[in-house]
């Protein structure tokens, strides 16, 4: 499994022979990227309907959409996708095969109105567990897992759920504060979900979440956690080992 960030909670995740592409948000400083010169993807995840997140979704219209049925809805009517998993988007708790990749949409806690003139509901806000092996209660020692967060603050369901039972290896987290989780929840957040990886996400765009990511390293050690932080250059892949 590869991911790669590009900048604020922009990913791109591929898992076999498919592209997942979560967050579309190109005008953050720092990637150099347009949404140009990003393939359109096998699939486009959106974890909430906050501007920051679904900004550059319409360029990725041909994609699948993953989100929740009111954010599909949204989408269909305001950028032009026609497709969506299962024909009407998923909710949380569920699994759907995604070409190579199963995605869970797990809870976040956080807020999900879509700013417009007439504001309008996403449903819940969501993270994404994304595998290359389907979900179950039997440990598979070969498959490769990654949770993104999205935004949330902390939550017990990261230590109770998503950590007990979809067993991450990797674990995509908010640090940026003000609006989520800052470096001292996100450290106890990967401490919980006894990840290999964490990476840091959603910092640094705006004055109100700008975040040294050493910081969330040093609060990460602090827990007496050995997960390695991975604070990724933006536009750079990395591989995720099993």
């Amino acid at each position: 499994m590869q991911v790669t960030w590009h900048g604020h909670s922009t990913w791109h995740v591929t898992v076999g022979e498919t592209e997942l592409l979560i967050d579309p948000f190109f005008d953050n400083p720092k990637t150099d990227l347009e949404p140009s010169n990003i393939d359109t993807p096998d699939y486009v995840l959106l974890t909430h309907g906050h501007a920051d997140h679904i900004a550059h979704a319409g360029e990725f219209a041909e994609a699948t959409l993953v989100a929740t049925p009111e954010l599909v809805s949204y989408c269909e009517e305001e950028f032009g996708f026609e497709d969506a998993v299962g024909g009407m988007g998923m909710n949380l708790g569920g699994t759907v095969e995604c070409g190579d990749a199963y995605v869970t949409m797990v809870r976040a806690d956080h807020t999900n109105g879509i700013m417009t003139e007439n504001a309008k509901s996403g449903g819940m806000p969501a993270g994404f567990v994304i595998s290359d092996t389907k979900p179950t209660q039997v440990a598979d020692e070969e498959s490769t897992t990654i949770y993104n967060a999205g935004d949330t603050s902390l939550m017990s369901e990261m230590r109770d759920v998503i950590g007990s039972y979809l067993e991450p290896d990797a674990a995509i987290v908010p640090i940026g504060d003000h609006f989520t989780m800052g470096p001292q929840q996100a450290a106890i957040a990967v401490d919980w979900l006894d990840v290999d990886y964490a990476f840091p996400q959603h910092y640094d765009t705006f004055p109100p979440i700008e975040q040294d990511p050493e910081e969330f390293e040093s609060e990460v050690a602090a827990t007496g956690s050995d997960v390695e932080v991975v604070a990724l250059e933006a536009d750079e892949p990395f591989e995720i080992d099993p």
